[in-house]
């Protein structure tokens, strides 16, 4: 479990607090590009800094949402505090790390689909499933995590501002419903993006 590694405090960083993810998802998808995911990594007893470069929405009265029509299941954590960890299993094999959005008790979530590591590039995080695969993130150790605390060994912080010349809009992928809407946003021109397309 990521709180039974001990972390000690991380680096000088704005760690996001609950507020910034209670607000519209679309909004928060947006403003999370340029933040940083922190992680602590045991075997150097130090923590590994992620830019968010990629993101979608997703939210209770959207068809591909898991909260759509639902509260219960997998669902449930959808409906927690803002800025709580979401991780589901896709295919049976993947992980995806997602964090919670809109106020307690309305269901929203931003999907994390592409990170760019600040100091080891070697790792493979241009893609949901790739990203958790090569940080260790599962449903069993993250789930229900506050990433707006460092303590449990995962956390958001505030980072770089991207203008909007700088980030495309586009179509979600990878879904069968709800397909025409503009809800993933990427960083143009970064390498770390898993798919490139053109912004609507």
């Amino acid at each position: 479990m990521l709180d039974e590694l001990k972390p000690t405090e991380p680096p000088d960083c704005l760690i996001l607090p609950a507020a910034f993810f209670a607000q519209d998802t679309v909004t928060v998808a947006r403003a999370l590009l340029g933040c940083q995911l922190w992680q602590f990594h045991p075997p150097t007893s130090a923590w590994r800094a992620f830019r968010i470069v990629e993101t979608e929405a997703y939210t209770q009265n959207d068809p591909a949402c898991h909260a759509y029509n639902r509260t219960t299941g997998r669902a449930e954590t959808l409906y927690h505090h803002p800025g709580t960890a979401y991780v589901y299993l896709i295919y049976g094999m993947y992980h995806c790390l997602n964090v919670v959005t809109e106020p307690h008790g309305t269901a929203g979530a931003v999907l994390f689909r592409a990170l760019e590591p600040v100091e080891d590039q070697s790792l493979k995080t241009h893609g949901p499933g790739r990203l958790t695969k090569a940080l260790g993130i599962t449903r069993q150790a993250a789930n229900g995590l506050p990433l707006t605390r460092w303590e449990h060994g995962l956390c958001l912080s505030a980072g770089q501002d991207y203008s909007d010349g700088q980030v495309i809009q586009t179509t979600r992928i990878g879904i069968t419903k709800a397909m025409d809407y503009p809800w993933r946003f990427y960083i143009k021109d970064n390498p770390w993006v898993s798919v490139k397309a053109a912004s609507v």
